[in-house]
């Protein structure tokens, strides 16, 4: 037995998740009093305190369209996510019944208990018990996973204008509120999860007793509802996001040569809403999803091991008590952000973004050691594919702390391939000299080329986590890169938030020197973007790799050979899907993007005076064009993914099955990383170019050389 007792577990557990639920609603409290209002009287004197209006500039008159701008991002994104909602209600309505007919099938809907399958001398609950419950778990699952992409794009959304608005005292200030927002965001997700989790775990401990083989595999349905919203909410506010940003920028930018958020560009709202339903909403329940995922899986492990035979509660929940702890130490590390240190230029903002992967890292791994001396024996069995496997708590000190610096390392490489402030993106924007092929050469270069850390990153956490613990090791690794998951969220979501605080900033008609700000803490934001996709696609692969290991002891299947045909044939089909999968939503994306600019074009060309700014555009309906374009194109990849298991298991058997999911895994990883990485590349050699002398239009002789021309 750990040192500590079980009373510490029902302690701690619960009592961090509601620490970290306060957190979220006091940050949220501290951004609230920055004031989106319409006050004549409040509204002068605060600009008698600030020192940088510009004169010429009807300061009431922006006060009110940052008001009315930010409400009109919040209703069309609202509007997306209950529409998406709906769908989605219906998905897991539909889902849940296929679940619950698929398990309790298996035993014929038998009440009776049965043999257990890893310890056949003890009696588990009947078939349909694990059917009625697995399908539960799977409703809380979305339903946290749904709950938390939309608290995440409501603080979001409430959080733009007030960070476009805290500009004007300086940079400082506005980072603290995006800071802040995003905090919110990461708190509620992390929080949220866990004390869902941990209460299901307890309700569900009331029928099934001391079966603990059969508690625990229905709780697996939590991480396949949490992945299920997550594919589909992913899936749909990327196209929508994609979409309107295409279809704003092709027509806007390069036909009429207006700037990037100006209020005449019918699109502008479209594309400031997808920045909430795609990079929050989307972005917080797939990183749920692999928290979730990696939780349960390493719960369910450890139920057939030595923990769960001997009913140690304390022991088994050592992944809930490592996402406590992770929970405090993100609290910590987000005060050397807000109050302990003050941003006083824009140079220093990436710099603070970095500081806090690394203090909550640093932080993580002494808390990761305390609790494995105290919760865990010394020495226990862990099961490993039919056999028992001798493990000691060091063990999983290394297992977490293996895949918690995997996770800052494929941070900090990220960071470096896509920050501007670095060569590989500087060599993008020089690439533009010669026009648009070689830019997307290079940007293509550069995707493949930041693939090699992280994945030798991931390799290594693969090999130790299993070497020690086994398949349980590899799920406490991908648990280790997510359990800073509060402050990984709160940078993540900190780019979105300062995108919508330049746009905002921009159509509301705010001075050169305030956008000049926003534009600054957008460029940090669109590496922190990339950097919490990293997180997400290094998590996701170890989830990944713990699932199928215990899909395959699941399975009876005692080895996987390549050289058998249906095993090889499933691992090339498997590898070819995320290609398929990619296809599917990239035509998708194109094909709402044409819309867009279609009906872009069409305003510009039949509402007198848009040009002119003297008549408005119909922000409203490019909304919608984005919204069904996104509702419609979501399906096709979703049932992909869904269906092509269920297909391979039932036509061609496990094997071909297990070389499907081995494959989609080995080569998703390499897309993943290579894709989202050349994209916030590109978006930031964007930025580089705007900001640089290379503004000369990139004419002959202009050559970038560390921000020179």
């Amino acid at each position: 037995m750990g040192v500590w007792g079980d009373t510490v577990t029902l302690v701690l557990i619960p009592g961090s998740a509601l620490v970290g639920i306060g957190f979220a609603l006091l940050q949220w409290f501290l951004v609230s009093r920055v004031k989106v209002t319409e006050d004549v009287n409040g509204y002068h004197e605060n600009l008698m305190e600030n020192e940088d209006q510009e004169e010429g500039v009807d300061q009431l008159g922006v006060l009110i369209k940052c008001s009315e701008i930010q409400n009109a991002i919040a209703v069309g994104a609202t509007s997306f996510l209950f529409t998406e909602y709906k769908y989605l209600t219906i998905f897991m309505g539909a889902f849940g019944a296929i679940i619950f007919l698929f398990l309790g099938s298996v035993k014929g809907f038998s009440t009776e208990s049965e043999p257990c399958s890893y310890n056949p001398e003890n009696l588990c609950k009947p078939a349909l018990a694990n059917a009625i419950f697995s399908t539960v778990a799977f409703l809380l699952g979305a339903l946290t996973s749904v709950l938390s992409g939309f608290l995440g794009m409501k603080i979001a959304t409430y959080a733009n204008a007030r960070t476009t608005l805290e500009a004007r005292k300086g940079v400082g200030k506005a980072f603290i509120v995006a800071f802040r927002s995003g905090a919110v965001m990461g708190f509620l997700l992390a929080a949220n999860g866990l004390l869902v989790l941990y209460v299901s775990i307890n309700l569900f401990k009331i029928y099934y007793g001391d079966d603990w083989e059969g508690l625990y595999e229905s709780i697996t349905g939590y991480g396949l509802g949490g992945s299920s919203m997550a594919l589909f909410g992913r899936v749909g506010g990327g196209i929508y996001t994609k979409a309107a940003d295409v279809g704003a920028d092709l027509v806007g930018k390069v036909e009429k040569n207006i700037p990037e958020d100006d209020p005449r560009n019918p699109a502008v709202i479209a594309d400031n809403v997808g920045d909430n339903v795609g990079d929050i909403a989307g972005m917080g329940s797939d990183l749920f999803g692999s928290y979730a995922e990696s939780s349960c899986a390493a719960l369910f492990v450890a139920s057939i091991s030595s923990f769960g035979i001997s009913h140690n509660f304390l022991a088994m929940s050592y992944p809930l008590i490592i996402s406590s702890v992770g929970i405090v130490v993100c609290l910590i590390t987000t005060l050397f952000a807000t109050d302990l240190s003050e941003i006083k230029h824009v140079s220093e903002i990436e710099p603070s973004l970095k500081r806090q992967l690394l203090i909550s890292t640093v932080l993580m791994t002494a808390g990761i050691a305390t609790v494995s001396f105290f919760a865990l024996p010394s020495e226990f069995t862990l099961y490993n594919f039919g056999s028992d496997k001798v493990v000691k708590n060091w063990h999983l000190f290394f297992c977490v702390v293996t895949g918690l610096w995997a996770g800052l390392v494929i941070g900090y490489i990220t960071e470096y391939y896509t920050s501007n402030a670095y060569s590989p993106v500087q060599d993008v924007a020089d690439s533009c000299r010669t026009g648009a092929a070689t830019n997307v050469i290079f940007g293509l270069a550069l995707g493949y080329k930041s693939v090699i850390i992280p994945i030798f990153a991931i390799a290594i956490a693969i090999y130790v986590s299993f070497s020690l613990a086994a398949m349980y090791g590899i799920a406490m690794a991908a648990l280790g890169m997510l359990s800073t998951i509060a402050t990984g969220l709160a940078i993540d979501a900190y780019g979105p938030i300062s995108d919508n605080a330049g746009g905002i900033a921009e159509m509301a008609g705010m001075s050169h020197k305030i956008r000049e700000r926003t534009d600054a803490l957008d460029a940090a934001g669109n590496t922190t973007a990339a950097i919490g996709k990293g997180f997400a696609i290094g998590s996701a692969a170890l989830v990944s790799l713990a699932l199928f290991g215990a899909f395959v002891s699941r399975a009876g299947i005692t080895t996987v050979d390549v050289l058998t045909p249906k095993v090889f044939i499933g691992l090339i089909v498997g590898a070819m899907l995320p290609y398929w999968f990619s296809a599917m939503t990239m035509k998708s994306v194109g094909s709402a993007a044409l819309k867009m600019v279609e009906e872009v074009r069409r305003q510009f060309n039949t509402i007198p005076g848009l040009m002119e700014g003297t008549a408005k555009p119909d922000y409203a309906n490019c909304v919608k064009i984005s919204t069904d374009a996104s509702l419609r194109e979501m399906i096709p990849p979703g049932a992909l993914v869904m269906l092509t298991p269920l297909v391979a298991g039932t036509l061609f058997g496990v094997e071909t099955l297990a070389g499907v999911l081995a494959g989609s895994l080995v080569s998703g990883v390499q897309v993943a990383i290579s894709a989202s990485n050349t994209g916030g590349a590109w978006d930031n050699a964007k930025k580089y170019i705007e900001v640089s002398p290379l503004v000369c239009r990139l004419i002959s002789s202009c050559h970038v050389e560390s921000g020179r021309v």
